[in-house]
């Protein structure tokens, strides 16, 4: 009898390139505006503070990661067990859109971060919580998606899960 690996997936929304760049022109031109050319402290302290303080900024804002692994989807510290997932559906920019829209659960559980077009809703089996659904924002929904079911049925075909 052979064991198989655990289905996995692994991923980290940092922010792009563009964003880093946005964010550390922003930092230095309001660095430079407190500056404005006065000698002493003010001359170099804003750079020291602000640049270090945006860097530290974007940084925090792309240390969420999203795992599939040991048989639970993981989000940054959040952890749900595959057993008690129903369904999933892979979102595109506009899915998202219409999920996370007008007509939105507040009870749902949302990890969205807006430079990334893509999410995945994951619908929930458990009668003991109240959230309905997780969306959760991701680069490649699809494989999100897969792994979770590969997750989901490995749990429910295995001892443990049942």
């Amino acid at each position: 009898m052979s064991v198989s690996p655990s289905p996995s997936y692994a991923e980290r929304l940092s922010l792009p390139w563009w964003l880093w760049v946005g964010g550390l022109g922003v930092a230095a031109l309001l660095a430079a505006e407190i500056w404005m050319g006065a000698p002493g402290v003010r001359a170099w302290l804003p750079f020291v503070v602000l640049l270090p303080a945006a860097v530290a900024g974007m940084a925090w804002l792309g240390r969420i990661r999203v795992a599939v692994r040991d048989g639970e989807l993981r989000v940054d510290d959040a952890r749900l067990p595959a057993r008690f997932v129903a369904d999933v559906v892979p979102l595109d920019a506009a899915g998202r859109r219409e999920v996370l829209g007008v007509g939105a659960d507040p009870l749902a559980f949302v990890v969205q971060r807006p430079w990334i077009a893509g999410a995945v809703q994951v619908v929930l089996d458990d009668p003991a919580d109240p959230t309905p659904f997780w969306v959760v924002s991701t680069r490649r929904p699809v494989e999100l998606a897969e792994a979770i079911l590969a997750a989901r049925g490995a749990a429910r075909t295995s001892p443990a899960g049942r």
